[in-house]
């Protein structure tokens, strides 16, 4: 038992590297689904629901690894009009000694290509706090003068934007949500923390297997400066507009089940579960994943068959 406490430690240590050593990118987020919280990654989904839609999702990943992170999200978005949505989400990360909450504004514009497709243009901006707790931390020299003084709501902004075509079938969008590369700290020339751009291309189709069955395939990309091509891949079915049941793979990285159910017209609750496939899974047991979206009617407005994305 001690062996594998040691072991985790030095685990941990290496994945807040980003946070105490030099040079390694601070990344982003990560959901299994993100399908459900679209606005998080693109800003041109905000209002493309045509409702107001409230989502909150909490993440606990490498379940049993001491300082494993931890993420929270809450969001709003909603149509003003015709051609223009509005959101707004706050992020919380933790991860071993460092947490960083992100504030968002998302601001959307869309135009009717035709009887079938419309085309969302999306900008979004960010305040970031990061903080760093080195108490939190075994440091091997207690001396060590990097080491000494803790972070606490380090500010750095953002801005990001996106773009989102849509049909009743049909999605497809590619996004920055990050676009400047800040350094939110910097002690001398050893100890920083660096947050690289993210892109992000996303698509999806549904397919009418029977009129009681739905089935969706869909993707993720990430591409992120300095670091392999992550991908996503999805098939989730959906049963009498009720209940979804799926799988994902994240590539080279975990296998995910997912499931989902449509409580009211307005409240759908989902869960997800993934199993990590290298080498860090034998520390862990999983992770795990809740989600939860409210979603708002005019009381003039029809109540559409809940939509796949």
């Amino acid at each position: 038992m001690k062996l594998k406490n040691k072991i985790q430690k030095y685990i941990l240590l290496f994945l807040v590297a980003g946070c105490a050593m030099t040079a390694n990118a601070q990344q982003e987020s990560q959901f299994t689904q993100y399908m459900y919280n679209t606005v998080s990654i693109n800003p041109a989904y905000a209002g493309s629901r045509d409702v107001l839609s409230i989502n909150g999702l909490y993440r606990t990943q490498w379940v049993g690894l001491e300082g494993a992170p931890k993420t929270a999200t809450f969001s709003l978005n909603t149509p003003v009009n015709d051609r223009v949505g509005l959101g707004v989400s706050v992020l919380s990360d933790k991860i071993g000694p460092s947490s960083e909450t992100g504030v968002s504004a998302d601001f959307s514009y869309n135009i009717v290509l035709n009887d079938t497709y419309r085309l969302f243009f999306g900008l979004k901006g960010t305040a970031n706090f990061l903080n760093i707790d080195y108490s939190k931390l075994e440091i091997y020299n207690p001396e060590d003068p990097n080491m000494q003084q803790n972070l606490d709501k380090k500010f750095s902004p953002n801005v990001g934007a996106g773009v989102y075509l849509q049909s009743d079938k049909a999605y497809v969008g590619l996004s920055v949500p990050s676009i400047l590369e800040t350094t939110q700290y910097n002690h001398g020339a050893v100890s920083h923390v660096k947050e690289k751009m993210h892109a992000y291309l996303i698509g999806g189709y549904v397919f009418d297997l029977s009129t009681e069955v739905k089935f969706k395939p869909a993707v993720l990309l990430k591409a992120t400066v300095g670091a392999p091509l992550q991908a996503d891949v999805s098939a989730n079915f959906l049963f009498s507009d009720k209940l979804t049941l799926g799988v994902a793979y994240r590539w080279d990285a975990a296998f995910s089940a997912l499931a989902g159910f449509q409580i009211t017209p307005g409240l759908m609750a989902g869960y997800a579960y993934d199993f990590d496939t290298t080498n860090l899974g034998n520390y862990n047991s999983g992770s795990h994943e809740i989600f939860l979206r409210f979603e708002v009617f005019k009381n003039n407005q029809r109540i559409f068959n809940p939509r796949f994305f």
